[in-house]
C-alpha cells in the first residue's frame, strides 16, 4: 500500500488548502448476540489509491468478519482550525477521526451496512461530531501525518495569552439595581445603632 498523498499549496495560490485523499475502512465482525449477531467498527484509514476507484468494496469475508474499503476521502486543513489541529497533534497519540452511520436501508450489500461520512485531524470537529450523538471512532495517525500536521500547526496555531485575572476582592460591589455598594466595618444591630 502507498504512502499518503500529503499536498500543501502552491505559494501563489491562496484558495488551495493543505490536503490529505483517504479511504476509511470499516469491519463487521460477529458477537455473541441472538438480537444483533454483527458489529460494525472503525477499522483503519488508509491513503488512497487511483485504483481503489470511488464504490465502496468488500476486501475480506468470512464467517468471522468483513472488512468494507471506503474510498475517496478528502481530509482538508483550514487555518480556522488550526486550535483543533493542535489539540490533535498535542496528545500522546495523534489520530484519523472517522464519523459513520448505518444506512436506513441496503443499499451496498445485503443488509445495512456502516458507511463512513467524514474524515477528521480536528479535534474540535470530531468533538461537535460526538456532541451531536454520531458514531465517531478513532485510529492512530501515522508519523508522515503527524509531522505534516505539526508543519501547519507550527506556522497557524497561535498560542493565546491568559491574560492574568484581577482577584475578585479588588472588584468593585454593586447592588441588585447596579449601584455601588458601601462596606462598613462599624456594627449595626437593628435600627438602633451601635449598641454600647
Amino acid at each position: 500500500m502507498s504512502d499518503f498523498l500529503l499536498q500543501s499549496p502552491d505559494a501563489g495560490d491562496a484558495v488551495a488548502r493543505p490536503t490529505m485523499a483517504v479511504a476509511v475502512v470499516m469491519r463487521r465482525e460477529r458477537i455473541d448476540n441472538r438480537w444483533q449477531p454483527w458489529s460494525w467498527s472503525l477499522a483503519d484509514v488508509v491513503p488512497h489509491e487511483e485504483g481503489f476507484g470511488m464504490a465502496a468494496r468488500l476486501l475480506i469475508k468470512s464467517q468471522a468478519e468483513e472488512r468494507w474499503l471506503h474510498p475517496g476521502f478528502k481530509v482538508e486543513l483550514h487555518i480556522g482550525d488550526a486550535e483543533g489541529y493542535y489539540l490533535n497533534i498535542t496528545t500522546e497519540q495523534p489520530c484519523f477521526w472517522v464519523v459513520w452511520r448505518m444506512e436506513e436501508e441496503a443499499l451496498l450489500a445485503d443488509q445495512p451496512m456502516a458507511v463512513p461520512h467524514i474524515v477528521t485531524v480536528s479535534y474540535h470537529d470530531a468533538g461537535r461530531w460526538l456532541d451531536a450523538q454520531e458514531n465517531v471512532e478513532q485510529v492512530p495517525m501515522p508519523a508522515s501525518v503527524a509531522m505534516w500536521l505539526q508543519g501547519f500547526v507550527d506556522k497557524y496555531h497561535v498560542l493565546e495569552v491568559k491574560s492574568r485575572q484581577r482577584p475578585q476582592s479588588f472588584k468593585t460591589l454593586q447592588d441588585r439595581f447596579g449601584n455601588p455598594v458601601r462596606v462598613s466595618t462599624d456594627k449595626t444591630f437593628g435600627s438602633g445603632g451601635p449598641r454600647g
